[in-house]
């Protein structure tokens, strides 16, 4: 038998959540076709490509299931400042991007999504996302990509509005040209949070996506001004004003979810929609979300970045603060050591994005049949070896740079730290000028 791949020596994180040692994992064509004990490998398979994975952990690529690849260039740029930061610095800045920088941006973020263990992410938009999908292509990373959607707002300029006819015709243009790509890129329609959406918007948006069949992606319940608005305006809560003009469906991935009532939880419970907690620019700018609570009901539920603009892109990073804030927070008062365990920190960073991409049947956990979207983690360090319990330790002591190769859609994309599909020099200095140029531009 020849394989494309072979991976042989390794530790395997398994559907379980469980680890077996001294494993191979063959690769044929974009799928996992064999996973086994070393000992059963025949001596009659072949492989175009074998890696070692003697001291290393075979475990699925991570989902960034909400990013916004466009806030590359703002690194840095939102710590210690007051609040408004969306509207003083962020939609200043998005609305004067030019495509030559959403391309550098985008280009910037795949790099470091790779070199941080995520193979997979879902952009919820800005303008010119056709260079956004461009990188995602280059890169060979997957991604559910979209068109911000907004059609109202007083301090939102007018290169970012847009009527609902013609916001449609926008995404539906993307789609026509991105849609399907190489089997890793999927357009999806958008709406970037109720208080920039008319109930036109929601409900023409909405039934679009379920006409194509494909995901909405959307902000929800971020913040307390965003919930004092809908109360104001429509005497219902944000949740409820989505399910009243037919947003909340089982395609619907809404971003942050931090300040939900007892109700809007069991309405996106009946409703199935895909939850995504976004840890550090949730506890550093709206608060902590009632996630044990959401775990109860049976909400699945993924993790994002946000974005670079105040943090990095590591997901490692974001369960190791998820799971001490949500511990702090809801644990501590109740003595419970376990409201956010380990296995299901995990599972919110793999098997809960792929859910969120409306991917589950293909990517998020290590099983034969499933897209080969994985990583290979370098366990044989002194912050990481030895440990009485793994799965424990990848949640508190592994970090993205932990992550020595990675494999996507059945393609070795980075090999011992090195990202084979981009030019990592070229990206950096290109970056640097643009940055620059786009602060001054946007007046930041």
């Amino acid at each position: 038998m020849k394989y494309d791949i072979l991976i042989k020596n390794c530790s395997v994180l398994t559907a379980n959540y469980e680890i077996d040692e001294n494993c191979y994992v063959a690769v044929k064509d974009n799928q996992i076709s064999q996973i086994d004990e070393v000992d059963n490998l025949s001596t009659d398979i072949e492989a175009k490509e074998t890696i070692n994975g003697k001291g290393k952990l075979l475990m699925p690529g991570l989902v960034d299931a909400h990013t916004h690849t466009c806030q590359q260039l703002l690194r840095g740029r939102t710590m210690d400042e007051y609040p408004m930061v969306w509207t003083r610095i962020l939609v200043p800045f998005e609305s004067r991007l030019d495509e030559e920088a959403v391309s550098t941006s985008a280009s910037l973020s795949c790099l470091e999504m790779i070199k941080n263990g995520t193979t997979s992410f879902a952009d919820s938009g800005g303008l010119h996302m056709h260079k956004a999908a461009e990188a995602a292509i280059e890169s060979g990373m997957r991604a559910a990509i979209t068109k911000s959607v907004m059609d109202m707002g007083n301090f939102i300029p007018d290169t970012m509005l847009g009527s609902p006819e013609v916001i449609i015709e926008e995404i539906e243009s993307l789609y026509k040209d991105y849609h399907g790509t190489d089997d890793r890129i999927n357009i999806w329609f958008a709406l970037r949070q109720v208080m920039t959406s008319s109930p036109e918007l929601i409900s023409k948006v909405s039934e679009k996506a379920e006409q194509y069949k494909t995901g909405l992606h959307a902000h929800l319940a971020e913040h307390r001004d965003e919930v004092s608005f809908c109360l104001q305006k429509y005497q219902k809560r944000p949740a409820e004003v989505f399910d009243e003009y037919g947003a909340l469906g089982p395609n619907l991935l809404t971003a942050h979810n931090v300040v939900l009532s007892e109700e809007e939880i069991d309405l996106l419970h009946e409703r199935d929609v895909k939850i995504v907690h976004c840890p550090r620019n949730n506890f550093g700018n709206h608060g902590f979300p009632k996630t044990p609570r959401m775990l109860q009901t049976g909400l699945s539920i993924g993790l994002g970045s946000d974005g670079a603009a105040g943090s990095s892109l590591s997901l490692f990073d974001e369960m190791r603060v998820f799971r001490s804030g949500i511990h702090a927070f809801w644990g501590l008062p109740i003595f419970d050591p376990k409201v956010l365990s380990a296995k299901e920190l995990l599972e919110m960073a793999t098997i809960g994005g792929a859910r969120a991409l409306q991917m589950e049947n293909e990517i998020g956990e290590i099983s034969v049949g499933k897209k080969a979207d994985f990583i290979l983690v370098d366990i044989d360090q002194p912050h990481i070896s030895p440990t009485h319990n793994l799965i424990n330790t990848i949640v508190e002591g592994v970090n993205g740079t932990d992550v020595e190769d990675v494999v996507i859609n059945g393609k070795v994309i980075m090999k011992n730290r090195e990202v084979l599909t981009l030019d990592e020099e070229r990206i950096r200095h290109e970056s640097t000028r643009a940055l620059n140029r786009m602060a001054e531009k946007a007046g930041i």
